[in-house]
């Protein structure tokens, strides 16, 4: 049976085709090789090669750009405003349904306070992975900000938030039972937060990967700590696998409880918070000592290209650039992209 196959188009190919300098034409079928103006069957790669001139396009970072992140981040952001609102709807029924608990019970109100402190921040996390994307294709199409500045204000704004959730949380557990108003407790508790919350921030603002994945990996301290912390149980757990609570700060919070502390099996007898700080920060230091992996590794892949594209430097690849900026333009290029080159080499040789 034959078919009447209709194509709808219009003229926009031919329009730009006639506006192009050059024109690279990629086959439907056969992609490993390219059509460059007239020359035929160009191996792909020889012809992004060819195209490549000069450095990569610098990032550069001014007084501008944070003014920017601070009138779009910060004053002109409605998330903001939610997760206050929600932090005070929560935190306002804490305080209703927590008032006048006995001071047998703080680790329980503790663990509802700890619970009720991630689910306010949580909204403001899940967005994190939407707003790097957002940012980084910002910053590729325009080529106007340096996506690292933005990076590192994002981080100093979510830590900040939840810097003054865990007050909130400090605050709101004191007014509900007594004995824990030390100023040690907010440590804990701030910390005891960190550690559940900043793997998110890495995942969501520092990798690429996708949302659900960054969520599934973020969130997995979380989970780790009810099955490994032992606070939950203290003393409970098969022999070798409750070695783990270590890691957990939340083990060490419950070390300095009061009603509990007596429980808890294999409390340090000093450096208890100190030892809760840093436990605090394995998930991050997990994450960069991957994140140096993967650097290393795209190191090598750097090194790996640059001797690819050497080994092309032929006849071909020499007629591909002409062909496509002409003999005079292509003797200028090269020579403002080792001028620069140079310039920067001797600026890093200054700095260093």
């Amino acid at each position: 049976k034959k078919h009447n196959v209709s194509l709808v188009t219009n003229d926009h190919v031919e329009t730009l085709t006639k506006m192009a300098d050059n024109t690279i034409t990629v086959s439907a079928v056969d992609r490993s090789t390219v059509k460059v103006n007239d020359m035929e069957k160009v191996e792909r790669q020889k012809a992004i090669f060819a195209l490549a001139l000069g450095d990569d396009f610098n990032f550069t970072s001014t007084a501008e750009d944070v003014r920017f992140f601070a009138d779009v981040e910060l004053f002109a952001n409605a998330s903001l405003i939610g997760v206050f609102m929600f932090s005070l709807f929560a935190f306002g029924l804490f305080i209703a349904t927590f008032w006048d608990s006995s001071e047998d019970s703080a680790a329980l109100v503790l663990v509802a306070g700890g619970i009720i402190a991630y689910f306010c921040a949580n909204p403001y996390l899940l967005s994190l992975v939407d707003w790097r994307n957002a940012v980084e294709e910002e910053a590729e199409a325009l080529m106007h900000s340096s996506k690292e500045l933005n990076r590192t204000l994002k981080t100093m704004l979510t830590v900040f938030i939840i810097f003054l959730i865990s007050w909130a949380e400090f605050g709101v557990v004191n007014a509900t039972t007594d004995g824990l108003s030390q100023i040690k407790f907010w440590v804990a508790m701030f910390f005891d937060s960190a550690s559940l919350t900043f793997p998110m921030i890495c995942t969501g603002i520092y990798t690429k990967l996708d949302f659900q994945t960054a969520q599934i990996l973020g969130s997995l301290p979380f989970l780790l700590m009810i099955f490994l912390s032992t606070t939950f149980s203290p003393g409970s757990g098969v022999e070798g696998l409750k070695e783990l609570r270590y890691l957990f700060s939340r083990f060490y919070f419950w070390c300095m409880v009061p009603s509990v502390e007596d429980s808890m099996e294999g409390c340090p007898e000093n450096l208890n918070l100190l030892y809760l700080v840093l436990s605090a920060l394995v998930g991050v230091a997990f994450f960069l000592v991957i994140q140096l992996v993967g650097a290393i590794r795209s190191k090598k892949a750097d090194v790996e290209t640059a001797k690819l594209r050497e080994s092309m430097f032929d006849d071909e690849f020499h007629q591909l650039q002409v062909t496509l900026y002409g003999e005079k333009a292509l003797k200028r290029l090269n020579h403002m992209a080792s001028s620069m080159h140079s310039q920067g080499s001797r600026t890093k040789a200054e700095d260093a």
